[in-house]
């Protein structure tokens, strides 16, 4: 480097320091945030409904401490990996964190640096003809953030991008709890498909039998068309699981977002429900204030506080300075002499005086945003608080229920072959079999949906709750 640069590198960072510091140094004018109270109870609903849930301490809880079937959680992992929604939310994700370095970048001096040679020839020889040469570099219309626009238009950018990601956790997250639903559906109807079958293999023997006995003429001919009722009925029953069946494993592949292994589903929803661990809730309901959607409503809300600061700065002044240093000769060898070098310094202010309230009214609008964006927040936090308490009241009686549903499958079960043996000795008519077998097909489905339901509630726990998203740092935690 020649010595005759050293000064004007020198006076350069200097110039770029003094602007950084009047940055750093500016004011805001959004409001102070403060954290909005909690619009629902503290703790949960009691009564007969909740008897049975279980309370604990917050804590997150991974997706495979609930589901710890190791063929559901291969396809979980086989969808986080895979699953377009997913890949969308993190497109999101980049573009909302390159989009905080752009706002960000508008708070500091940008340096630049023109280089030009000219030539110049003028008729009859008059003037300085011939190249002439120029260097410089400089910060150009830098606007001094004294009133915290650009500060408070950061915040908002960092705000709207943290939002993004808690969106995209809330996507993750339901990603986990349909698959792990669909796989319960999947075992369910893979249930209902083999009652069915038998349904229809017992309704086949029965209008045999039935048949037998009207041509030996000991039964009429309106016990075989009641005997034919029940097999239709099931044989259509049989058609509609394997279709069931068909669409459920085309759900789970649209969610895992590739072809899987089939083989891995499962048979039966006993088996599912075996793999399913309880859920707890908390003690208190401050764990809604860290479900993904929540905290997404509540960095918006943050956003939209920060966007106020920066419509109130529109009504100010706005300063800019300009300094540029530089090099300017007839001659590439004389470019860098001392004689060459020129500094240049300089500010403008513009101060808008009239625009028909037009400036005002952003602040109005900034504010309106603000405001729904807080109802929007506390909606959020009331919405979460009616999923669970219904997932909680649901969680305490479904083992009374299913307990129920059990049992009345069993003495459908006895009622039914005790019928069927007095059937074929004559004892009892074909009317008083065929109500028994169409009480125990609707107690045997009855008891599969129970079961379902038992399962889909543990998963709705898991998803209402947060998930393992309960360990994420709160936005008061986070920079503002």
């Amino acid at each position: 480097m020649r010595p005759s640069m050293r000064p004007a590198r020198a006076r350069l960072k200097r110039t770029s320091a003094l602007l950084t510091a009047a940055l750093l140094g500016a004011c805001s004018m959004a409001p102070k945030y403060v954290q909005p109270d909690s619009p629902v109870p503290q703790s949960w609903p009691d009564g007969e409904a909740y008897r049975d849930t279980v309370s604990t301490e917050p804590r997150p809880l991974t997706y495979a401490e609930v589901f710890a079937d190791p063929a559901l959680q291969g396809l979980i992992a086989q969808a986080l990996e895979n699953n377009r929604n997913l890949r969308v939310a993190a497109a999101n994700i980049a573009a909302a964190r390159a989009q905080v370095k752009v706002t960000r970048a508008n708070q500091f001096p940008a340096l630049a640096t023109t280089a030009s040679a000219t030539h110049q020839e003028t008729g009859g020889g008059f003037g300085l003809n011939g190249w002439s040469y120029a260097l410089r570099a400089g910060v150009s219309n830098f606007e001094l953030d004294l009133f915290g626009r650009l500060k408070n238009a950061t915040a908002a950018q960092v705000n709207t991008a943290l939002s993004t990601e808690a969106a995209a956790r809330t996507v993750q997250l339901g990603l986990v709890a349909d698959i792990a639903q669909g796989w319960a559906t999947y075992a369910a109807d893979r249930e209902l498909l083999r009652i069915a079958e038998d349904t229809a293999r017992i309704a086949g023997e029965s209008v045999r039998l039935t048949q037998a006995r009207l041509e030996g003429g000991i039964a009429a001919r309106s016990e075989l068309r009641q005997a034919q009722q029940v097999l239709e009925t099931a044989r259509s029953d049989l058609a509609a699981q394997k279709t069931a069946l068909a669409q459920d494993v085309n759900a789970l592949r649209l969610l895992v977002g590739a072809d899987f292994d089939e083989s891995a589903l499962p048979g039966s929803i006993t088996r599912v429900n075996a793999a399913l661990a309880e859920v707890p809730a908390s003690a208190d309901t401050t764990i809604l204030l860290s479900r993904p959607d929540v905290l997404e409503a509540e960095y918006s809300l943050r956003a939209a506080n920060a966007n106020i600061g920066v419509a109130r700065a529109q009504l100010f002044p706005t300063i800019s300075l300009s300094a540029l240093t530089g090099f300017a000769a007839q001659s590439l060898s004389g470019l860098f002499d001392e004689a060459s070098r020129s500094t240049s310094y300089g500010g403008s202010g513009e101060w808008s005086i009239f625009n028909a309230g037009g400036r005002s009214a952003n602040v109005g609008v900034a504010k309106a945003q603000r405001d729904a964006a807080l109802a929007t927040y506390e909606g959020a936090i009331q919405t979460a608080f009616r999923e669970t308490a219904d997932a909680l009241a649901d969680q305490g009686t479904i083992a009374e229920r299913l307990n129920a549903a059990t049992n009345f499958t069993e003495v459908s079960a006895d009622n039914a072959r005790l019928v069927e043996a007095t059937y074929r000795q004559g004892m009892a008519s074909s009317l008083e079999n065929l109500d028994a077998q169409r009480s125990l097909y609707a107690a045997r489905q009855a008891e599969v949906g129970m079961r379902l339901a038992r399962a889909v509630n543990r998963i709705t726990l898991y998803r209402v709750l947060g998930g393992e998203w309960v360990s994420q740092p709160r936005p008061d935690e986070a920079a503002n």
